[in-house]
């Protein structure tokens, strides 16, 4: 039994070290009142563009759009930056594991990622986001099946699927084959339909759902993001309205959802009523049917460019994690 944290609030958009120190400061809120984790919401530092067209059409895009572009760039984070190390040190600090979200740059090339944080390790995990959803596919690149292992944890086996992922069957399928049983889910999907999604996946997979949503009004956003907003807003609006929630692997709803507000949201998480309840579903044994669905998962790291015979470029500068290093 252990108590985990979904922390529901606005990060400081285009401020990543900013959003770090707020972060800092929720992390260490959450383990003052006894949870061993934090799942903060899609997108925490470098922010989420809702609204942002960044000068696009089919067909076309123009020089303001990719100044717009070049602003969103500067304050992504990398992996091996000041922002997660600082996120790092409040994690050894307070003894918490933390799911942050991300939005990562890689060379020229920015990703929507969920990092894990563990205390005394630093980065323990990182899952980038397989499929951009509509337009996001303009700003981030897609990720490959290399980051989509479950992070064993003193308290059980965490894995991250970020927003509109949760709807692609076969991701899940594979989070649930890797032995998941804590099952983050950072959005940007703010819908009160977002709920009967996690419910569904809690059931399905026999996984507590921690879901973590930004609240954040479009005062919050600098003055040359407004001028680009494409939806009809006033200053105090918000357009992310949170509705984060906690879910036990049986349906029943822990904590949330909870709208238009700042908030942490708390539960005792008992990894035994996922196993118990395998008595009557288990997504992946008894109730598979391999001779007749078989799903093939590749998980090799995919590089635009290899060096050498076999050899794939590793990332360089993240402790804690093995990956194929780049010259």
């Amino acid at each position: 039994m252990f108590k985990a944290a979904v922390v529901q609030a606005s990060s400081i958009p285009f401020e990543p070290q900013l959003s770090a120190e707020k972060a800092a400061g929720l992390i260490r809120q959450a383990a003052a009142q006894g949870a061993t984790l934090a799942v903060f919401p899609e997108a925490f530092l470098g922010g989420y563009p809702k609204g942002a067209a960044f000068g696009t059409v089919i067909g076309s895009r123009n020089a303001t759009g990719r100044a717009h572009f070049e602003r969103y760039m500067d304050g992504a984070v990398t992996l091996d930056g000041p922002e997660l190390a600082r996120l790092s040190e409040v994690a050894n600090e307070t003894g918490l594991h933390v799911v942050m979200g991300i939005i990562e740059r890689l060379g020229r090339t920015l990703y929507c990622t969920a990092v894990t944080l563990a205390p005394g390790q630093g980065i323990a995990g990182y899952h980038r986001k397989l499929m951009p959803t509509g337009q996001e596919r303009i700003i981030w690149g897609f990720g490959d099946g290399s980051t989509i292992a479950p992070v064993d944890t003193p308290f059980g086996r965490l894995g991250s699927v970020i927003c509109w992922e949760n709807y692609m069957p076969a991701l899940r399928q594979a989070m649930y084959a890797q032995g998941t049983e804590i099952y983050c889910a950072p959005t940007a999907d703010d819908r009160p339909t977002w709920a009967s999604s996690m419910v569904h996946i809690a059931l399905e997979g026999r996984v507590h759902v921690l879901s973590a949503c930004q609240a954040i009004t479009l005062a919050e956003y600098p003055a040359s993001y407004r001028e680009d907003f494409n939806l009809q807003a006033q200053d105090a609006d918000y357009i992310m309205h949170g509705g984060s929630m906690i879910v036990s692997p049986t349906g029943e709803v822990l904590a949330g959802p909870v709208f238009d507000q700042e908030t942490i949201l708390y539960a005792d998480i008992d990894l035994s009523i996922g196993r118990a309840s395998n008595l009557d579903f288990d997504v992946c044994g008894h109730y598979s049917r391999p001779e007749v669905f078989q799903l093939k998962v590749n998980t090799a790291p995919m590089q635009a460019v290899v060096f050498g015979e076999g050899v794939i470029c590793e990332e360089r500068g993240v402790t804690g994690i093995k990956k194929p290093a780049c010259g």
